[in-house]
């Protein structure tokens, strides 16, 4: 599958990019700035035996069949209003809390209920739209060697593009679990600040959760 990681050269992004390229998938990291994408794809390919390529958001997402979004909430909004022609029809994991720095441990509700809610309403009802990843450790995901012990929750309201996404996640190592409508996004969001507390409070490199009760 062709995978385009909008704002992949932060954190999460070079660490998803580099296990789904090991996991066979062709992986391509975007940013604002072309060159740098560039730069940073040559650089995990040469490091980890994989190919991954770069280029300006736009054109990754053009090539893309799965978009993920690996933007911080301060870039959210004016990255999806410049991508929102590239990205009709197609499948967007959108990875996004909205964080309120300093307070990065304190819940913040955005205008929109939830970051995955204000996506939708930029991108629209083309847009199969799914929230996913917010509660895997990025510290984690860059140690490409170290198997993630979590659940993955992950909600949208396109059946198909759910199962492409809980698909990803296996491709990852871990297992994708279906939390609901997109609606319900406020919760996964919300969680994440809570996570960042407890890994502070008990000096954790990457607090994560596992559902118990679930088969598989």
């Amino acid at each position: 599958m062709k995978l385009g990681l909008v704002g992949g050269t932060g954190k999460e992004g070079t660490g998803l990019s580099v296990r789904w390229a090991k996991a066979g998938h062709t992986v391509a990291i975007g940013s604002r700035d072309a060159e740098r994408a560039k730069e940073k794809a040559t650089e995990l390919s040469a490091e980890n035996g994989v190919n991954i390529t770069g280029g300006d958001n736009e054109s990754i997402c053009k090539a893309a069949d799965v978009v993920i979004l690996c933007v911080p909430y301060g870039a959210h909004g004016a990255t999806l209003e410049g991508l929102k022609k590239v990205l009709e029809g197609k499948v967007v994991v959108d990875i996004t809390v909205p964080l309120k720095p300093p307070a990065v441990r304190e819940v913040h509700l955005p205008a929109g209920t939830s970051a995955a809610q204000e996506a939708l309403a930029i991108l629209g009802a083309g847009v199969k739209l799914v929230a996913a990843l917010h509660h895997v450790s990025s510290v984690h995901l860059q140690d490409h060697g170290h198997d993630i012990a979590c659940d993955v929750l992950l909600c949208g309201d396109d059946a198909a593009a759910k199962d492409v996404t809980t698909s990803l996640i296996k491709d990852l190592g871990m297992r994708g679990l279906d939390a609901g409508p997109l609606k319900n996004a406020v919760a996964l969001e919300s969680l994440t600040p809570v996570l960042l507390y407890m890994n502070k409070r008990y000096k954790s490199e990457g607090t994560g959760i596992h559902i118990t009760g679930i088969p598989g």
